[in-house]
């Protein structure tokens, strides 16, 4: 069966480029690059946190930093390199706040993806860029992020393959020349960010895309554990609730990829322990079962029709023959009504899935029904005058009333195409 490709696109000079058919060599090997490349530039030193200082909005780019004591703790990268993040300082009444957003990019599941993967910024700091925009949630201007936009922020890069959760017996066992370290590179870079200021933290956000996202949920309440009980500290999952759900022709893809995760790198250990005592590992990896072990109040922001599943679980490659899905997965505009119907039934698994968790008060949610995948990185889907919108509330609106406790948010849309405000992404456009 053939594993989903790490990632769905690249990026060409802010313009999405959906790749050509791959062979199945290719989506063993392939990855996804969700930051802008940028031109090279110099390293920073290992930033330094003495006093409060006001940035201006207009300065987006932020340099990458690599984790001072990587190679003495053993945290690194895929190829050995050491693991980095982009840090901003916070500033105003937001000084001593902090948000923290974890990279996206999929996950590797054999010894020869991950040997690709190396090769590319998902796995080695040697090939990231040396400055990142930061937008979005991450962004310093008050009108495009009016909540945070203060705050300290820092954007972990994400180079283990494994949502920062693979450990150090597993590439021992395999003697491969790969290192996974996902675990350790998780607690050495809370030490570095506690070291140099998050520790006077008065409120803490962890947030994360796609891969990114479930890498906040295994480490929510870790991440809760840094700070005082009275500390407001919650978690953002963007995209990263991930279904196990079977694809067109019946096939459970994801799961068999999940497994083999969770297998090579030794996922289990950052696994909740009474999860992973009543069902296979492996299933542990899903957020559904997660979530249910988790004591941190916890926000999604997921589409109705995320086309990362639906293109990577719902129709991966290899269960298209004949073409059928082939236009419609780019472009739900193309799609027929028998196809709505298949993807209707996906979007009512996820809202069946997320059913068991709106009892719960402290989780919050906006499910729309746009065609993307991750929305609060950029600045056009996190809050701006077209953003997408759920009753007249944008993402970045939405998610501070949560944080802040302003109120109870759990805003789920109608399904596709009904909300105009949609930012629906078309991947038949050369």
């Amino acid at each position: 069966m053939p594993s989903p490709p790490s990632s769905f696109a690249t990026i060409h000079r802010n313009r999405i480029v959906f790749p050509r058919k791959w062979t199945s060599k290719e989506y063993a090997t392939a990855f996804a690059l969700f930051s802008v490349t940028l031109i090279l530039f110099s390293l920073t030193r290992r930033p330094n946190l003495q006093e409060p200082s006001r940035i201006s909005s207009s300065n987006r780019f932020v340099p990458l930093t690599l984790l001072s004591n990587a190679t003495q703790r053993g945290a690194l990268c895929l190829d050995g390199s050491a693991p980095g993040y982009h840090f901003q300082k916070g500033f105003g009444s937001g000084y001593q706040n902090w948000l923290l957003h974890i990279e996206g990019g999929g996950w590797c599941n054999s010894v020869a993806s991950c040997s690709q993967r190396k090769m590319t910024p998902l796995g080695s700091s040697k090939h990231m860029e040396r400055e990142v925009p930061f937008s979005g949630i991450l962004s310093s201007d008050p009108s495009l992020n009016p909540d945070f936009f203060n705050w300290n922020k820092v954007k972990i890069r994400y180079c283990d393959g494994a949502s920062f959760a693979g450990h150090q017996e597993s590439d021992i066992k395999h003697g491969s020349g790969l290192f996974f370290r996902g675990q350790i590179i998780w607690e050495a870079i809370m030490d570095e960010l506690l070291s140099i200021g998050m520790s006077n933290a008065k409120q803490a956000l962890l947030s994360g895309c796609s891969a990114g996202g479930l890498a906040t949920l295994i480490h929510c309440d870790d991440f809760r554990k840094y700070f005082s009980k009275e500390i407001n500290v919650k978690c953002l999952a963007d995209a990263g609730f991930f279904l196990d759900e079977k694809d067109v022709l019946g096939k459970s893809t994801m799961r068999s990829f999940y497994h083999d995760v969770v297998e090579l790198q030794g996922v289990a250990r950052s696994l909740h322990k009474d999860c992973i005592a009543r069902i296979e590992p492996f299933k542990c990896f899903f957020p559904l079962e997660i979530v249910k072990n988790i004591k941190t109040p916890v926000f999604f922001v997921h589409p109705g029709y995320d086309f990362w599943q639906i293109q990577n679980i719902l129709v991966p490659h290899g269960s298209d023959p004949h073409d059928y899905w082939k236009s419609c997965r780019l472009n739900l505009a193309n799609c027929n009504a028998d196809q709505f119907d298949v993807l209707h039934g996906f979007r009512s698994s996820l809202l069946k899935t997320l059913n068991e968790l709106q009892q719960r008060k402290e989780i919050g949610m906006f499910i729309n029904s746009c065609f993307i995948h991750c929305q609060t990185w950029m600045g056009e889907t996190w809050h701006s005058p077209n953003s997408p919108k759920i009753n007249d509330k944008t993402i970045a609106e939405t998610v501070a009333d949560w944080y802040f406790d302003r109120k109870v948010m759990k805003l789920i849309d109608c399904s596709y195409p009904c909300n105009p405000t949609c930012r629906n992404m078309d991947f038949t456009r050369k």
